[in-house]
């Protein structure tokens, strides 16, 4: 009787083994694995006084910053002005496909979105920041190679890559090989905001990768590397950085 146990576990570890071969050699497998909702702590969105922030405070068109889920990562915070649905149909980089639920807020219209490029990973420092939230009108080449004009994007200007915040981050034009990752955000009875998970393709270790040193000389050796937790500040990009670049 024992020997059958121990024979059926080696056989459970095999299959176990074969099937993540599989799916890790099996590009259409991989291709039918969702990008799932990554849950986190439940992270308050604040003012510099430590204000819960509410869907009411905030501008249509301004762009906020916070960090999340890291200490680090900066995301955006915007509010459209207008209501967004659930999107389906994003798909990363490695081909997982994944819904975003879309803005929450009494219009649904506010949404959050990590702030670093897709493409080459830029992202808003201190004294510079390629990456930003456009609400009026821009020009740009979509992903047909046309020029066309769009208001309410997100737009690099270091390559080029440009978003739809309406659409759950979708890629509009540029190099960018996936979305932007989503911030699942919470909204209270009274408006409050926080962040709870992300969706789509992250790219926090690659970014730590990257840029470790020069996080590191603001967040120290380890400390850029830690989880939000409890609250994270917001405010406006035009404070979070010097030197705002659009194009």
């Amino acid at each position: 009787m024992e020997d059958d146990k121990n024979l059926s576990r080696r056989a459970f570890v095999r299959l176990c083994v074969g099937t993540g071969a599989a799916v890790t050699t099996n590009p259409r497998l991989l291709a039918n694995t969702p990008a799932p909702l990554r849950p986190t702590e439940s992270v308050a969105l604040v003012n510099q006084s430590g204000t819960p922030v509410r869907a009411g405070d905030l501008v249509p068109g301004e762009t906020y910053v916070f960090n999340y889920p890291y200490v680090s990562t900066p995301c955006f915070l915007i509010e459209l002005g207008r209501p967004t649905e659930t999107v389906s149909g994003l798909e990363t980089e490695d081909g997982r496909r994944y819904f975003c639920k879309g803005g929450v807020g009494p219009e649904r219209s506010v949404v959050a979105f990590s702030a670093i490029c897709a493409h080459r990973m830029s992202y808003p420092t201190k004294d510079i920041s390629f990456i930003s939230y456009r609400h009026e009108e821009v020009r740009f080449t979509d992903l047909d190679r046309k020029s066309v004009r769009k208001e309410q994007v997100i737009y690099c200007c270091s390559e080029g890559s440009v978003y739809d915040p309406a659409e759950g981050g979708r890629v509009l034009g540029g190099p960018a090989p996936q979305p932007l990752a989503a911030v699942d955000l919470t909204c209270s009875e009274d408006g409050a905001i926080s962040a709870c998970g992300t969706y789509g393709g992250d790219m926090f270790d690659r970014f730590f990768e990257g840029f470790g040193f020069q996080l590191s000389l603001i967040h120290g050796t380890a400390g850029f590397r830690e989880p939000a937790s409890e609250t994270s500040v917001v405010v406006p990009l035009e404070e979070y950085t010097r030197n705002q670049r659009t194009c």
